[in-house]
């Protein structure tokens, strides 16, 4: 298979289409590039002249996007940039992505790609045995086997209950450590089968190493701190159209795409922080914080995929998509 192909599949592609309203000229971010699909949607519908930088921490998944809209890297129209979205504001200003003028849309999709669940070597899934990886960029020096097999197991436990709601938390990690006492865990069939050891598990329920895979997943990636770390910056970057008329554009706005619950609270509850004028404790007779409303929240329930798009992808059945956009008269 050449670089340039991919299996991800976007998710919700008309509804991210619908909330950030790309239009020619635009300038717009896709702060998790993936398989470069949403990428592509935004190109087209911004032709001739709209831009996007794309922003992800994997680089094969840089490699695989530049290939694949490669026209659009030639004519400038694409821009990559390798790194994590929780820097944001510091890759806008090195790449001098639209040299000053307003920024559109940004859009992050929470989700790992279809390209990096299935290839075993990256250690996401156990569906296939791979290295206990887990990595989004590679570069960096912390793995899941790291986690495994040496941080305590009151530690384990704490991950897994709070990045994966494991119920089973501490009895998985007092598994673990017992086991690892034999020989390090390197491999993610073995961590897999030794979570599920004397677990019953049916045949089309959830395996039982799922929500603990995952919690390994965003604590090797430090996914839920990005994400908090992030959103002010979003705001940051957006607000910039209050400096300017935009381009006739209106109020640049922001699209969210969580997959699990722990991240849609984290969005939900930001945003609606932000779209309140006052978020003194209800106890204060008066408003002493002195906080303006920089967003307007434009999903007051999350946004799902339908029925149709979930027969077409089954891993789209649990994104939420939220949006808002800047709040020009704050």
């Amino acid at each position: 298979m050449t670089m340039e192909h991919t299996q991800h599949v976007s998710v919700m592609p008309d509804e991210v289409l619908e909330y950030l309203q790309p239009r020619p000229g635009g300038l717009y971010i896709d702060g998790t590039l993936g398989g470069g699909g949403h990428t592509a949607a935004l190109l087209e519908r911004s032709a001739p002249d709209g831009k996007v930088l794309g922003i992800d921490t994997d680089t094969q998944a840089l490699a695989r996007v530049g290939e694949r809209l490669a026209e659009f890297v030639a004519s400038g129209r694409l821009v990559l940039a390798h790194g994590n979205f929780s820097d944001l504001e510091r890759i806008v200003a090195e790449t001098g992505f639209g040299a000053g003028r307003a920024i559109q849309g940004i859009l992050l999709d929470l989700g790992f790609s279809s390209d990096q669940m299935d290839n075993p070597e990256r250690g996401f899934a156990f569906s296939s045995d791979g290295p206990l990886d887990m990595r989004l960029d590679q570069t960096a020096p912390l793995t899941a086997a790291d986690l495994v097999n040496g941080v305590s197991e009151q530690e384990l436990a704490d991950i897994f209950w709070r990045y994966g709601e494991e119920t089973r938390s501490r009895p998985i990690a007092r598994r673990i450590v017992r086991a690892r006492e034999k020989g390090a865990i390197t491999r993610t069939a073995q961590l897999a089968n030794l979570i599920a050891a004397g677990v019953p598990h049916k045949p089309g329920a959830i395996h039982p190493a799922t929500r603990a895979f995952q919690a390994l997943r965003i604590a090797v990636n430090r996914e839920l701190e990005r994400l908090e770390t992030v959103l002010p910056q979003i705001v940051n970057v957006l607000e910039r159209e209050k400096m300017s008329d935009g381009g006739g554009m209106g109020a640049g706005r922001m699209v969210i795409i969580a997959f699990h619950s722990l991240e849609d609270r984290i969005v939900k509850e930001f945003i609606r922080r932000e779209a309140k004028d006052c978020i003194c404790p209800p106890r204060l007779p008066v408003c002493v914080c002195g906080h303006k409303a920089r967003l307007r929240n434009l999903t007051n329930k999350p946004v799902t995929p339908g029925e149709q798009e979930i027969a077409r992808n089954p891993r789209a059945r649990s994104a939420k998509l939220r949006a808002a956009e800047i709040a020009i008269d704050s």
